[in-house]
């Protein structure tokens, strides 16, 4: 090489590095504005509460979560179907919060959003590792980041698994662009270890092996069947197709394992809705619509609400009318794959992604959820992305044109996402807002009604209730609710009526029995209260509040021994009861057990110091313990004959 070659290639080598310096502080920069953004939209969630909405399930009124990290919550995290599911990583990210911040909701609130952050900050990172577009992934980041459809997985503390998911999502996804530079075992198995980690922590990425063939086709190129600009020959493909299956067998294989186990767990829960309560057909229909009602939500985000009711009939009309466009844009989309296949890849990924929670096999009893959105809809930001400019390819100032559009747009979804976060306060202003926005919401009334019964507006509450009732009178969770309610005010007749009802139309629900046990203990009927009792925690045997409740009865009667170990029991689910411990004291006092008794006194001041009872107890049991001790001492007694 001659020396003119060599300054040649060293300025050349130079100003690369120049060029890739620039392009990583333009990064950088990019990424802060976007962090800078979000955070100035979401600072308002730390002071938000818990909602009473799955975050009582996942949180604050689970035992095993809010005891923190310990060896049996963590076997327990991997082995239960608590929820519906099995996703253990899930229940152990709320254990660790609640091990570090205990049980203020700000703190877990504030985990969603940097959980947030940094998935957005990976969507970034890997589409430009993918693409090679900076702008374009920065701007897919930004609507992922600020969108109102995110602002329920980031809002609600229960969601966090949407969050968790999807970090270990971007996570494989930028293990595998790494695979796909430089196929090798040691490059696959990060792919493998991320894959699972995500399965673990939401069960909705088993859909993942399928977008990561729609990644080979574009961005990542590994397969292209067409030469561009010829007469359209086909290429022998950079990879063949059978062998981007095969290498994904373990990946589908792993998807496998997690839908059979998922099916279980919400089987086993009672999760899973039969035919006969949503026929196929209603299914297809709902799924059709949900599909098209997504895209219209993410154009113009209006009248979102945490629950959407499932509506028992759907237009023929609607149906078809949903179904003929989907059709359409997949060929219109497919048709268009060689020139741009941004768009097929986009809009596959949306359509596959969502299959898991499309309705098509129905958990719970909503239509739609924005929350199944959240990974979703990145396949339409891509489409956007690339899409719209190679559209205006050719247009005069062009530039300026998409520079201002993706102004305007980020702003105002930034200022409905505002809006919508204002909402998730608390499950009053939750719950009032669903009703503006809904009709004929019966879980929106309910848990309204819930939340103004805690609040102490108990008429308010009732009417809720009331209302919920008329929409579906066979909600049994609502004669439970209205009961308790009811046996507040002194109405006990009335609530010993609903109670029964509840357990008419569901014969194993364990917070009626728990209920009616107390109504009727308060009504003198002991022997019929313990039945009901009982039959609670034979349904749910760690049901904590049964077990004290059976205590309570079963010292009344002069059972005190049978008491003494329910009260164990319910201080073995729940270990910082304060009224277990006294209640526990009490019996364990008429059984003789002094010492044992002032122990539990003290455990329960430690919990609660203001505790007036435990305190009234702890000095007649030490007054006790001191004559006592007078008796047993012969020097006292020999004193005292004198």
């Amino acid at each position: 090489m001659s020396l003119t070659e060599s300054n040649t290639a060293s300025l050349l080598h130079i100003n690369q590095n120049n060029t890739d310096m620039q392009v990583q502080r333009l990064t950088r920069l990019i990424c802060l504005l976007i962090i800078f953004a979000t955070v100035v939209v979401f600072h308002q969630l730390p002071s938000h509460d818990f909602i009473n909405l799955d975050d009582d399930l996942y949180v604050y009124e689970n035992p095993h979560v809010h005891a923190g990290l310990n060896k049996e919550g963590i076997a327990w995290a991997f082995t239960t179907f608590e929820a519906y599911n099995y996703h253990p990583l899930t229940w152990l990210s709320h254990m660790l919060d609640c091990q570090l911040f205990g049980l203020r909701p700000g703190m877990h609130h504030l985990t969603n959003l940097i959980f947030h952050l940094m998935n957005t900050v990976l969507l970034l990172m890997v589409l430009r590792r993918m693409t090679g577009d900076l702008w374009r992934s920065g701007f897919v980041a930004a609507l992922f980041a600020l969108h109102p459809l995110h602002v329920e997985s980031v809002a609600w503390i229960a969601e966090r698994k949407d969050l968790l998911s999807a970090f270990f999502w971007l996570l494989t996804m930028w293990a595998y662009a790494r695979y796909a530079e430089r196929p090798g075992l040691k490059r696959y198995l990060p792919v493998l270890l991320f894959f699972g980690l995500g399965l673990l922590a939401k069960p909705m990425v088993v859909t993942l092996p399928f977008v990561l063939l729609l990644l080979d086709f574009w961005p990542l190129g590994r397969v292209q069947f067409h030469q561009a600009g010829t007469d359209s020959r086909p290429l022998e493909p950079k990879v063949s197709v059978f062998r981007l299956v095969w290498e994904k067998i373990p990946l589908f294989t792993l998807a496998a394992i997690f839908i059979v186990v998922t099916f279980a767990a919400q089987q086993q829960g009672g999760a899973l809705k039969s035919l006969e309560a949503f026929p196929l057909t209603t299914r297809i229909a709902n799924a059709l619509i949900s599909y098209v009602s997504y895209i219209g939500k993410m154009i113009w985000p209006h009248n979102l609400a945490v629950y959407y009711p499932y509506s028992g009939s759907v237009p023929v009309w609607q149906a078809a009318g949903a179904g003929l466009a989907l059709i359409c844009l997949t060929v219109l989309f497919m048709w268009t794959a060689r020139k741009r296949p941004y768009l097929a890849v986009g809009w596959l990924w949306y359509l596959g992604t969502l299959v898991p929670v499309i309705g098509l096999v129905q958990v719970g009893s909503q239509a739609m959820a924005d929350r199944y959105t959240y990974l979703p809809l990145v396949g339409l930001f891509m489409a956007l992305a690339w899409g719209v400019p190679s559209l205006l390819a050719g247009w005069h100032h062009r530039q300026s044109i998409l520079a201002v559009s993706a102004t305007v747009l980020l702003v105002s979804f930034t200022a409905c996402t505002w809006l919508q976060l204002r909402h998730w306060q608390n499950s009053i202003t939750l719950f009032q807002h669903t009703l503006q926005v809904t009709t004929n919401n019966h879980f929106a009334h309910n848990n309204l009604g819930v939340a103004l019964a805690h609040d102490g507006r108990v008429s308010e509450a009732i009417k809720h209730y009331s209302e919920a009732l008329r929409i579906k009178p066979e909600a049994f969770e609502v004669h439970n609710n209205l009961a308790n309610v009811l046996a507040a005010k002194g109405s006990v007749d009335e609530a010993i009526e609903h109670y029964y009802e509840a357990l008419r139309l569901e014969p194993d629900y364990d917070k009626a029995h728990n209920n009616l046990g107390n109504a009727l203990a308060s009504k003198g009927k002991v022997e019929e209260a313990i039945q009901h009792y009982s039959e609670a925690i034979k349904i749910s045997p760690d049901y904590a509040r049964a077990h004290y409740n059976l205590g309570n009865v079963l010292t009344a009667q002069g059972s005190v021994d049978e008491a003494i170990q329910h009260y164990y029991e319910a201080l073995r689910i729940l270990p910082d009861w304060a009224g277990a411990h006294n209640n526990l004291g009490v019996s364990l006092e008429k059984s003789g057990k002094l010492k044992e008794a002032i122990d539990h006194y003290h455990e329960a001041l430690r919990i609660s110091p203001d505790y007036a009872r435990a305190r009234n107890n702890l000095e007649r049991a030490m007054r006790l313990m001191g004559k006592s001790a007078e008796r047993s001492n012969p020097v006292v007694k020999l004193l005292g004959g004198t």
